[in-house]
């Protein structure tokens, strides 16, 4: 999931792919991250995505598609909720 977070492929497919069940992959990942993997893919983007505009000068429109979100508004939703300050707060800087 590490090498693959950037691509809109979800947990379901994650599961197949480690050839368990959902339910097996889901308990099993809680067991060892402490938090359900959606959530984790979701906080992984985000931290990427703050990477990329703080430190590499990204824009927003540019990344949030290649980051797995399927749309803006989500994306900045999501950031917002995390960092408590929109993305294009970093933009600005």
């Amino acid at each position: 999931m590490n090498k693959n977070f950037h691509f809109n492929v979800n947990v379901e497919r994650f599961a197949y792919l480690t050839g368990r069940s959902l339910s097996a992959f889901k308990r099993d990942f809680q067991k060892i991250f402490g938090i359900p993997p959606r959530q984790w893919l979701q906080l992984r983007r985000l931290k990427e995505a703050h990477f990329l505009l703080s430190q590499k000068g990204k824009s927003v429109s540019d990344i949030y598609l290649d980051l797995g979100f399927e749309n803006l508004s989500h994306f900045s939703f999501a950031f917002k909720k995390q960092f408590g300050y929109p993305p294009s707060a970093l933009q600005a800087k």
